[in-house]
């Protein structure tokens, strides 16, 4: 028995002790059978594969596969011990392995832009939308006064301060650990955004809203955090650059005062785009020259109406900016950046033709004031000769030659020219004289620029191994010195008859002549071809130009386009080259002509629609070229036929373009444009355009196919600057729209919307995907404007510019649109369409752009929260369509399990 109570604690753990040992040994045995069950495994799968067998040798040994049992061994065989394999056998491939192995599944394709936009972004900011209430919340705080002004100003440069603290504390710890910043996640960057953003906030809060700071304090002190966003985005990238510039510009905005110093502003932008175009070009930021640009452009307009302008900040700020603009900018030139020779870089020449245009609108504004036309001068003459030094900049000259004929047109029709042509002379002090300041400038400008842009064009061919920079110089040379030459005959000779005027376009026409006569004899180089063509047709153009200046009007215009068509004619029956020439020639000529007169015969047009002598003037010309264009077809396709297809579609477009203006006009051509009018001219160029696509497919002309873009691009420009925003009744015009639903409106905004539609179809899959969508893109604006107008002639009647926006009409802005949105996305689903998709994302963010923008602001009450509340739902809808309609991704279901051999 057991003495004590240690004996009985020893059995204890003693029996314990056993049954540990019985189960580890159980555990042991079990773990020994699965090693040998793996082992038995992995020598199964190294057995030797017989080798794949020929196709003789497997009809040979086909019966053999499908007996039932195998044949009997020679007695040799069976007394024989199975050969031994002396030399080890590497495993066979896994394509010879006995069990079959599932390959691995295709690794998902990444998201698209669509799916992207619609599983994710319109979820974000419908949460976004949703979560407003949390704002408005936060903003009833603030109102109520629970915070301090003082405390809010003190907070806010606090938080900014440690904002931009922890971003350079971070990038230096990413710096010092060697990690890479996420490319969608750059928390530096993020932060040092975030911290400039709200000391923007923080400085403009304690000026304007209260009152802490003096102008003159904020405007320093903005400007600083504006250069030092610049300066930092050297150490975190451009989206800090786009911030700082962003301010730098906005900044003059946000400061006012009672008397604008326009020196100040001047120089001080003429600071901040030195830093910003420096900063682009060391880290070779396109964006950042290009937004500097146009913030630069768009500081020109501030002040150019006012009575009291002051000339020279402007041309300060325009010779600036464009001398900034050659030394850091253009390729090539100075300290820009290097470019290929011969190439010619967009964001080069559009810098240069940005400060061409501010330098143009300076000159229009001041009613050419001396100082402002030496500026535009120096400007044009400074475009010359960069683009002379640096290819890159070649595209200027485009630029350069339209605001000269631009400014020279202005001012052709500014004064009044009836009292230079009278016949005893000018009145004195009634008009201008020949004898003016402002006349004899001109006179001498106009003689600079034709000597300069055509000298300078012909001695810059030969000079470049590119095909296209001497042509564009040539085009220039011819375009230029034409263009001044018919404006000073506007001004000085009244569009009337001028010996004097025809003799100069008859020197004009010899000087082209020597020119084109010179290239011909030089060796061939790229280009040179084209720029001879060029320099003869500013022959021709300028013998029309004589011709025009020296012949009467009416029925002449009518004979020389039948001389045309006779001559085309004459051509078939009679090959003879010179013909075809000269039925361009005459071709030319009435063309040259309308600039004559467009009503051809003066006032005595008549009242009659469509039957008066714009039927003649117009339409005969028109049906005698193109009958001329399909005799010249017949023979070849060479530049007579493209001159004469040309002048027959451009007396088309202008035959149906007057009789428009006629019929909204009841006869008096001179009377200003209307809704009507313009409605009228979108719809018939989107028509002729849609026509003409569909005829350049099967004539293959180039004529038809540049024809059908111009006349997309005069449809644009009507649509944009005349439908949008000259006769836009909610904006400018005071114009009865009429009834309720068949209205103005109807015609001058559905009807394009439809033409547009009909003409990005006619386009696909012929012509670039970009020029396709931006015709699709311009019909879904008129059709959001339509919807829009619409909505306001529901609510304000037939006049839509007067009257307040009530909370409701904004509201039915908002519904309306976002149900225009659903509706293009229904479509979009029903039928497939990428594109009437994507054009519901657009639609669906411009609606919320406007809630976040004017909804907000706007909106008070229930109409607010409604608006923000409907955009939220149908936002997340919309998302949760994207995932489980369009984009839904299935899960790969897990592999089989392996079987064991």
């Amino acid at each position: 028995m057991f003495d004590g109570p240690f004996d009985v604690f020893a059995l204890i753990i003693a029996i314990i002790a056993v049954l540990i040992a019985i189960k580890a040994s159980s555990q042991a045995a079990e773990l020994r059978r699965r090693l040998a069950s793996l082992e038995e495994m992995f020598y199964a799968q190294r057995q030797v594969q017989p080798p794949p067998l020929m196709p003789a040798q497997v009809q040979a040994e086909a019966p053999a596969t499908t007996a039932a049992e195998p044949p009997p061994l020679a007695p040799e065989a069976e007394a024989a011990p199975p050969p031994l394999v002396t030399e080890e056998v590497s495993p066979p491939p896994l394509a010879a392995s006995t069990e079959a192995v599932t390959p691995p599944p295709l690794p998902a394709p990444a998201p698209g832009f669509e799916e992207r936009l619609g599983t994710r972004w319109v979820v974000w900011i419908g949460g976004l939308a949703l979560a407003l209430g949390g704002f408005f919340m936060v903003r009833y705080s603030i109102e109520a006064g629970l915070v301090g002004p003082g405390v809010r100003v003190f907070l806010g440069g606090l938080f900014a301060a440690a904002l931009l603290g922890a971003g350079e504390w971070s990038r230096r710890k990413e710096t010092i650990s060697n990690i890479a910043a996420l490319p969608i996640a750059n928390i530096p960057a993020i932060l040092t955004a975030a911290g400039t953003a709200v000391a923007f906030a923080t400085i403009y809060a304690a000026y304007a809203l209260y009152g802490f700071l003096v102008p003159a304090t904020a405007f320093v002190l903005l400007g600083l955090v504006a250069l030092g966003t610049l300066a930092a985005a050297l150490l975190h990238g451009p989206a800090l650059a786009g911030l700082g510039v962003v301010g730098a510009f906005v900044t003059p905005v946000l400061v006012s005062s009672g008397k604008p110093d326009y020196w100040a502003l001047y120089i001080y932008l003429a600071i901040v785009t030195a830093a910003s175009f420096g900063l682009a070009r060391i880290r070779l930021w396109r964006w950042l020259a290009v937004t500097t640009i146009a913030f630069a452009v768009l500081w020109i307009f501030p002040g150019l109406d006012t009575s009291e302008l002051q000339v020279a900040p402007y041309a300060f700020h325009a010779i600036a900016g464009f001398v900034l603009a050659a030394l850091l900018v253009v390729c090539g030139f100075m300290f820009g950046p290097t470019i290929e020779d011969g190439e010619i870089e967009p964001v080069s020449s559009s810098s240069l033709g940005a400060y061409l245009f501010g330098a143009m609108l300076i000159v229009l504004s001041s009613a050419h004031a001396d100082l402002a036309l030496i500026a535009f001068t120096l400007l044009v003459g400074g475009t010359l000769f960069v683009a002379w030094r640096a290819p890159a900049a070649t595209g200027a000259l485009g630029a350069a030659a339209a605001t000269v004929f631009i400014v020279f047109a202005e001012w052709a029709v500014r004064a009044n020219p009836d009292m230079l042509v009278l016949p005893g002379g000018p009145m004195p002090g009634v008009g201008p004289t020949a004898i003016d300041s402002s006349v004899t400038l001109h006179l001498v400008m106009a003689a600079i620029f034709a000597a300069g842009f055509g000298i300078a064009g012909f001695l810059a061919q030969g000079r470049s191994n590119s095909a296209v920079i001497p042509v564009v110089w040539s085009a220039a040379a011819v375009a230029t010195p034409i263009a001044i030459l018919v404006a000073l005959y506007a001004r000085i000779a009244h569009l009337d008859r001028s010996i004097p005027f025809a003799i100069l376009a008859v020197l004009l026409a010899a000087a082209f002549g020597a020119a084109t006569e010179a290239l011909a004899r030089r060796e061939d180089r790229p280009g040179a071809a084209t720029s001879v063509a060029l320099f003869a047709t500013g022959t021709l153009g300028a013998l029309a130009l004589a011709l025009t200046f020296a012949l009467e009007k009416g029925w002449l215009t009518i004979a020389l386009a039948l001389m045309s068509l006779g001559t085309a004619w004459i051509s078939l029956q009679r090959p003879i080259p010179v013909l075809r020439r000269l039925a361009a020639i005459f071709a030319a000529i009435v063309t040259a002509r309308i600039g004559y007169d467009p009503r051809i015969v003066g006032d005595a047009v008549g009242t009659t629609p469509i039957f008066n002598w714009l039927l003649w003037g117009y339409g005969l010309p028109a049906a005698s070229f193109w009958g001329a264009s399909i005799f010249l077809r017949r023979r070849s396709d060479d530049p007579p036929l493209r001159i004469v297809e040309a002048a027959a579609i451009l007396f088309t477009a202008l035959f149906a373009f007057m009789e428009i203006r006629h019929l909204a006009t009841g006869g008096r051509m001179i009377s200003p444009p209307s809704l009507l009018e313009f409605g009228l001219q979108v719809c018939v160029a989107l028509a002729m355009a849609i026509g003409l696509e569909r005829l350049r497919l099967r004539s293959h002309s180039m004529v038809h196919n540049v024809g059908a873009v111009v006349l997309t691009a005069i449809a644009g420009l009507i649509s944009v600057f005349g439908l949008l925003i000259l006769e836009n009744p909610w904006l400018l015009s005071s114009v009865d729209v009429g009834g309720l639903v068949f209205n103005l409106l109807l015609l001058g905004y559905a009807l394009p919307a439809v033409l547009m539609l009909l003409l990005s179809y006619a386009v696909a899959g012929h012509r670039p995907v970009a020029y396709a969508n931006t015709i699709a893109g311009g019909a879904l604006v008129f059709a959001l404007t339509y919807l829009t107008l619409e909505i306001r002639r529901f609510y304000h009647g037939p006049v839509l510019l007067y009257g307040a926006t009530t909370g409701a009409e904004q509201y039915t802005y908002s519904i309306g649109w976002l149900a225009f949105g659903v509706v293009l996305l229904g479509v979009g689903i029903l039928v497939n369409s990428e594109r009437a998709r994507l054009a519901s994302a657009a639609v669906i963010a411009l609606t919320i752009l406007k809630a976040f923008v004017i909804d907000m602001s706007t909106l008070t009450g229930v109409y607010r929260a409604l608006s923000f509340m409907c955009l939220g739902i149908v936002l997340v809808a919309i998302g949760w369509l994207y995932q489980r309609i369009l984009f839904r991704r299935q899960v790969a279901p897990p592999p089989a399990p392996q079987a064991s051999t």
